[in-house]
């Protein structure tokens, strides 16, 4: 296929899905009719649950294959592999990759904007750490290195007068977080919806802070992302997921119920903890300002391994701008 023939048909297929008329499945149909999308088990993707009990994606003529990851920065191997063809990941991870040349990526959907009480920085109930500055020299459990938790914390750092240099970050699933903390494997733990409710009312943990405050409230936090190539040769494919994604986050956001109610279909949260959750902020488009600020505060933090010089985030964006 030309240059210009890929162009044309990219941008055709894309406007579907980058807002205005819906036009409907293009014609012909996907051409990867079986969508391998790795995610996480978190609440912000409860959407791609909602497109497939409600038939958004099959009618779309697409199937989409849920597979459960641990983290973005970790499945991007599988995604730049083709293992993968849909990666829900954190922004973090994707503008790091991009910026060191690691994978032609591309943002196809957005998934998620921290809100309060989304993500919170918990310690043990009898821990001697009472503030921000008390984590000098302590250990701090995120489910993956070089992610956006990561990044918030450093963010919630600073105004405490710390850097990551005066802690050090553990590894751990966010489902294995709690134990690590009272286990003590860990003076302080990120821990996302449902997993810091669970564990203050198992063990007593508390609330150290909200990670996403201050310079990193309502910070876009994750978003579903393809290659280069993949958005290259399956157009039409890329297309049909964002149509079936849309209709799915246009209820989400609608009806929050129908978000909570998908989520023990693909997680180990129950209907009544899913109940009483607070939601983050889901968006049926990639904003190219918002997204942004993800890579100008990782230039803030340059010397904690993320961008040693400014990144255009226009790099992650599919022909024709935002999507």
């Amino acid at each position: 296929m030309s240059p210009f023939i890929f162009a044309a048909a990219l941008v055709a297929a894309l406007t579907a899905g980058c807002g205005g008329t819906d036009p409907g499945p293009s014609a012909g149909g996907p051409e990867k009719p079986v969508l391998n999308l790795g995610m996480l088990a978190l609440p912000e993707v409860a959407p791609i649950q909602i497109g497939i009990d409600k038939g958004y994606f099959a009618a779309e003529g697409l199937t989409v294959k849920p597979v459960v990851i641990q983290g973005g920065a970790a499945a991007l191997h599988d995604l730049i592999s083709g293992k993968l063809d849909v990666l829900h990941s954190n922004y973090v991870s994707a503008v790091l990759a991009s910026s060191r040349g690691v994978g032609r990526l591309k943002v196809v959907g957005d998934a998620y904007a921290a809100k309060p009480g989304n993500f919170v920085l918990m310690t043990k109930k009898d821990s001697p750490v009472k503030a921000l500055a008390d984590l000098k020299g302590r250990k701090i459990g995120v489910n993956t290195l070089g992610n956006v938790a990561t990044l918030a914390v450093s963010a919630l750092l600073k105004p405490a007068g710390l850097t990551t240099a005066d802690i050090t970050f553990v590894e751990r699933p966010f489902p294995q977080m709690a134990g690590a903390l009272d286990n003590g494997d860990v003076d302080a733990a990120v821990l996302p919806e449902p997993f810091w409710q669970a564990a203050a009312r198992t063990s007593g943990a508390r609330s150290l802070s909200d990670l996403f405050t201050g310079a990193t409230a309502d910070f876009p936090m994750a978003g579903y992302l393809t290659t280069e190539d993949f958005a290259r040769d399956n157009p039409r494919t890329v297309a049909a997921f964002q149509r079936g994604l849309r209709k799915a986050v246009d209820l989400a956001i609608a009806n929050p119920a129908e978000a909570k109610a998908a989520m023990p279909k693909y997680t180990k949260i129950d209907q009544a903890t899913a109940g009483a959750m607070t939601l983050g902020g889901y968006s049926t488009t990639v904003d190219k300002a918002r997204l942004q600020r993800v890579a100008d505060l990782m230039l803030q933090f340059k010397g904690d391994g993320y961008l040693e010089a400014p990144f255009d985030v226009s790099a992650l964006l599919l022909p024709g701008g935002p999507s």
